[in-house]
C-alpha cells in the first residue's frame, strides 16, 4: 500500500509520544510484524478461518446481477491488459486503470484515497494496540449528509476523520490494492482490519436505532487487487464461544481481469455492484438514523407541552421513566401557564356530559400527580377532583386537553386511561 511506503517500522518501534501531560500508547501499524497476531489475538478472522454470511446465496446472486450499463469493449479490454503488464508502479496503475474498475456516484458519495481513520475510537475490541484502519479506497456518504442528527455525537466510530465536517460516514465498502509484484497477503489482512472497522461502526449505528442485523448476517464489503487478479470479500461480527466478538472476513469471488474478455467484464461487473450496494446500504441507514432523530425531538418536544408520546423504538418501561414508584406520574410545567378562557358556569352547566368516545376510561381506578407550583406532587382522585385553587390549576394547564362537547378537561395517560379534572375550588 503506497501510504505505508516510507513510514517504516518507527510507527511501532518509536517510543510514547507526549501529548498535553498524557503520552499515547505504542501500536502496531498493518504492514509490521506481529500485526496478524495482534488481530487474530483482537478476533479478526482470516478467510480460511471465516465462516459464510448467512445471506450468502443473496450475496452471490447479487455480484452476478447485470447491470445496465455496457460493458467494456474488446478494445478496451486489450487497452487494459496492455496498461497493466507494463506499468512499473503502484501510483501509475491506480492513475491508469482505477477510475476504469471503479463506477462514480452523485454528489454527496465520495471517495477517499489512502488516508488513515483519524476519527476512529482506540481500543474497542477489534483494534487494540493497533494503528487506525488506512485503506487505499473507501467510499461513503460525507458527514453534512447526515444532518441535522449529530451522527458525531451518537454513533462511535461512524465518522472516519477527526475534526473535518467533510469527513466520510459509515461507509460500507473499503479496497487495498497492490502494484506490480505487491504482497497480496498482505492485502487480505489489511482489508480484514478495514472490514472490522466498518462493521463496528455500522452496528453502533444499529444499535443506536435499537436493533441490529440478523445474526451473520453481512453487509460490508472490502475488495483486494494488484490488478490483475481481484477478490471480493463480505464482512460481519459474531459472538465467539467465549461471546467476545470475532470479525469474519469471507471470499465472495476471486476473479482474474486480464486472462479473458469475459473474466474481465464479469468482474468489474461484480465490483461496481457491490459498489451500489454499499451505496444503498449507507443511504438507507442515513434515512434511518435521521427519522429516528427527528421523532426523538418530536417527542421531547411535545412531551415539553404536556402531551406524553412513546420513545420511538423504545419500550414501554422507557415510555414510563417518569412515575415514580408510588404511581405518581412526575409532569413538567408547560411553557405556557395560561389557559384558554372558559367560564366556570359553563363547565358547571355541562357537569356529566363526556364524550362517549372517551368516558369508558374515566371510572379508571388509577391515581394520577401532578406538581404543584411549588414543585410538589398532588394527588388526584379517580375521578379527577383536583384539591387546589383556580391559580394553581392554571399552571398545569399544558397537561390537560378540553373536551370540546362539555367543556371540561381531562388527560389521556399513555396507557389510554383517561383522568378528568373537575373544576372544584378549594373543595367546593
Amino acid at each position: 500500500m503506497a501510504k505505508k511506503k516510507g513510514t517504516n517500522n518507527a510507527l511501532v518501534s518509536a517510543a510514547p509520544e507526549s501529548t498535553g501531560g498524557s503520552t499515547t500508547t505504542r501500536t502496531t501499524s498493518t504492514t509490521t510484524s506481529g500485526f496478524a497476531i495482534k488481530a487474530y489475538e483482537n478476533g479478526i478472522l482470516n478467510p480460511l478461518d471465516s465462516k459464510p454470511p448467512a445471506n450468502f446465496a443473496e450475496i452471490r446472486e447479487r455480484y452476478h446481477e447485470p447491470r445496465g450499463t455496457a460493458s467494456p469493449t474488446e478494445s478496451v479490454y486489450e487497452g487494459y491488459v496492455n496498461t497493466v503488464e507494463s506499468t512499473c508502479n503502484e501510483a501509475t496503475m491506480v492513475f491508469e486503470v482505477g477510475g476504469h474498475l471503479l463506477k462514480k456516484h452523485a454528489k454527496g458519495y465520495q471517495k477517499a484515497f489512502n488516508q488513515a481513520f483519524t476519527g476512529f475510537p482506540a481500543d474497542v475490541g477489534f483494534n487494540n494496540s493497533l494503528s487506525a484502519p488506512q485503506p487505499d479506497f473507501v467510499e461513503g456518504l460525507r458527514m453534512q449528509e447526515f444532518r441535522p442528527f449529530p451522527v458525531h455525537k451518537h454513533v462511535d466510530g461512524a465518522v472516519l476523520y477527526k475534526d473535518n465536517p467533510n469527513s466520510l460516514t459509515l461507509p460500507h465498502l473499503a479496497g487495498e490494492w497492490k502494484g506490480p509484484g505487491g504482497n497480496m497477503k498482505e492485502a487480505t489482512l489489511q482489508s480484514a482490519y478495514d472490514g472490522a472497522a466498518l462493521v463496528y461502526a455500522r452496528n453502533k449505528a444499529l444499535a443506536y436505532l435499537g436493533k441490529s442485523d440478523p445474526p451473520g448476517h453481512a453487509e460490508v464489503t472490502t475488495f483486494t487487487t494488484d490488478w490483475t487478479n481481484l477478490t471480493l470479500y463480505a464482512h460481519y461480527a459474531a459472538p465467539a464461544e467465549d461471546q467476545t466478538l470475532e470479525y469474519h472476513q469471507y471470499p465472495i469471488k476471486s476473479i482474474n481481469l486480464i486472462d479473458s474478455h469475459q473474466g474481465h467484464k464479469d468482474g468489474r461487473k461484480g465490483l461496481r455492484n457491490e459498489q451500489g450496494h454499499a451505496f444503498k446500504q449507507s443511504c438507507t441507514l442515513r434515512d434511518q438514523l435521521k427519522e429516528h432523530w427527528k421523532q426523538r425531538c418530536n417527542g421531547i418536544l411535545s412531551s415539553a407541552e404536556g402531551v406524553l408520546l412513546p420513545i420511538p423504538g423504545g419500550t414501554l418501561e422507557a415510555t414510563h421513566a417518569h412515575e415514580d414508584e408510588s404511581g405518581y406520574e412526575i409532569v413538567e410545567q408547560p411553557c405556557e401557564p395560561t389557559p384558554p378562557t372558559s367560564s366556570k358556569a359553563k363547565r358547571q352547566s355541562n357537569h356529566g356530559k363526556k364524550s362517549s368516545s372517551i368516558s369508558s376510561s374515566k371510572s379508571s381506578p388509577s391515581v394520577n400527580s401532578v406538581p404543584s407550583s411549588g414543585g410538589q406532587k398532588r394527588k388526584i382522585s379517580p375521578r379527577g377532583s383536583f384539591e387546589e385553587s383556580s391559580k394553581q390549576r392554571s399552571k398545569v394547564h399544558g397537561y390537560w386537553e378540553m373536551d370540546d362537547e362539555s367543556g371540561q378537561y381531562f388527560h389521556k395517560r399513555s396507557n389510554g386511561a383517561v383522568v378528568w379534572f373537575e373544576d372544584s375550588d378549594d373543595g367546593n
